[in-house]
């Protein structure tokens, strides 16, 4: 069992900064993929950006390709999100996700194994 807790949503004007952080428990942190999805009211949940179990692989959603940065720190079982030149279409509770496994894609969110609560992030014109 793996418990993700988000933390650093809040309200940014657009153009701004965000630094979202996903804290996991337990001690195979290193053994999951690590990604973020985002679900704005009325649409359904979509894939963000996401890394491998080591870190040294990432990828995104074309809509945050280079304003949105993966991380991870697995002596510190977190990972993290930071988001530039935001937009306001970028407002959404943000999600952080595991799946387990090397080498695996975590790309939609019917292959996530386990799920944050959610942070919201709102970003005003």
């Amino acid at each position: 069992q793996v418990q993700l807790v988000e933390s650093g949503g809040g309200l940014m004007q657009a153009g701004g900064s965000l630094r979202l952080s996903c804290a996991a428990s337990g001690r195979t942190f290193s053994m999951y993929a690590m990604g973020w999805f985002r679900q704005a009211p009325g649409k359904e949940r979509e894939f963000v950006a996401a890394t491998s179990t080591n870190g040294d692989s990432s990828y995104y959603a074309d809509s945050v390709k280079g304003r949105f940065t993966i991380s991870r720190d697995n002596a510190k079982n977190t990972v993290y999100l930071q988001m530039n030149s935001l937009k306001s279409e970028d407002t959404a509770v943000y999600y952080c996700a595991a799946r387990w496994g090397t080498g695996v894609a975590l790309r939609t969110a019917t292959t996530v194994d386990y799920w944050g609560q959610g942070t919201q992030v709102t970003v005003s014109s």
